[in-house]
């Protein structure tokens, strides 16, 4: 990374600015807290992530219900994507008509998604409803719920690197905007006759 290859301004050297070592403190600085701020920002999102994401977790379970369904007759058959959590990219679902009842013990019926491959009437399966019965997608588990949450604390530190980063260019930018401002203003000192024969004689 070029944020470490401004250190080397730090070596005592009679041709070496000021701006040189404020080159080297700045890139000292951004390599501190890539090094320091990043992982403890990442670690903070990570955790706060996870805490948010286990409580949805907990939430889910208690208000979300696995009721057996019966099959009343198929709709049609399609192939939808793949749930990343727990599918296949080749598995197949099944659109039928259903009867089930909710853990309030409602009755409800209505179209489906199942797992059947060939759904026959009377075939049971499984779905997910809320407590009065509506059809919900499956709980978020506790594995995908921590996988999410380190992908934060991943991309926070990602982040945090990337602003450091970019704040240390447009220092190091307007540092040099500042030192080519100053040889201008010397060339236009040194007048047109810079350079020419018997200048200053």
């Amino acid at each position: 990374m070029r944020t470490i290859s401004g250190l080397w301004r730090w070596r005592r050297n009679p041709l070496r600015r000021t701006t040189d070592l404020v080159e080297a403190w700045v890139a000292l600085v951004a390599l501190l807290l890539i090094a320091v701020a990043a992982p403890v920002i990442g670690s903070l999102v990570g955790a706060r992530a996870q805490d948010s994401l286990q409580r949805s977790v907990r939430d889910q379970r208690q208000s979300r219900h696995l009721v057996p369904a019966t099959v009343v007759r198929m709709l049609e058959r399609a192939r939808l994507e793949p749930d990343p959590d727990t599918s296949t990219a080749h598995e197949y679902r099944t659109r039928v008509l259903a009867d089930w009842t909710g853990p309030d013990g409602t009755r409800q019926h209505g179209p489906v998604m199942s797992g059947l491959k060939s759904p026959h009437k009377g075939d049971h399966f499984a779905i997910w409803t809320d407590a009065h019965g509506r059809i919900t997608t499956r709980p978020l588990d506790a594995a995908t719920a921590a996988t999410h949450a380190v992908l934060a604390g991943f991309g926070a530190a990602a982040l945090t690197t990337g602003a450091v980063e970019g704040g240390r260019r447009l220092i190091l930018w307007r540092m040099v905007r500042r030192r080519y401002a100053r040889w201008d203003q010397a060339w236009d000192r040194a007048g047109p006759d810079w350079g020419k024969a018997g200048t200053g004689s």
